[in-house]
């Protein structure tokens, strides 16, 4: 983990794609808000986005294929939080995913985790990466 001034910081936490990993993203994101000092509500809010973004990384980028990662890299300036998720797959058209809160969508056991990541944050994108593709999420701070 490396850490930057008291204005900025930078961490980043590479994970082996597989499910399990997902578990250590809190603990991540724990050591990174001893220094942040979020409340508990916004750190929740910063806990659920990056791991719905780390899952869709694993399973729907990566395909559990444990010879390929998922990196997580969180900055901070004066003014915002950025998350990034990156994978090694081909990446998504945020187009293309059904809407969860239309009528034939409510009873799917899935489907919801780029609508909670776009509701828990200020803004969130979507990019093709040299190695794949990545979402960049920001929160004011």
């Amino acid at each position: 983990m490396h850490v930057g001034t008291s204005q900025n910081l930078k961490v980043v936490l590479v994970l082996a794609s597989d499910p399990q990993q997902i578990t250590k993203v809190e603990g991540f994101l724990l050591k990174l808000n001893k220094r942040l000092h979020l409340n508990e509500a916004l750190f929740n809010k910063l806990l659920v986005a990056a791991t719905e973004a780390v899952n869709n990384g694993i399973i729907h980028g990566n395909r559990r294929d444990p010879s390929k990662s998922v990196t997580i890299t969180c900055e901070r300036n004066h003014e915002a939080l950025t998350v990034c998720v990156e994978d090694e797959g081909t990446g998504v058209d945020p187009s293309t995913i059904p809407d969860p809160l239309a009528a034939e969508n409510l009873l799917r056991e899935n489907g919801r985790g780029v609508f909670l990541m776009r509701s828990l944050m200020d803004s969130i994108e979507f990019l093709k990466t040299a190695a794949g593709s990545a979402v960049v999420m920001k929160r004011k701070i």
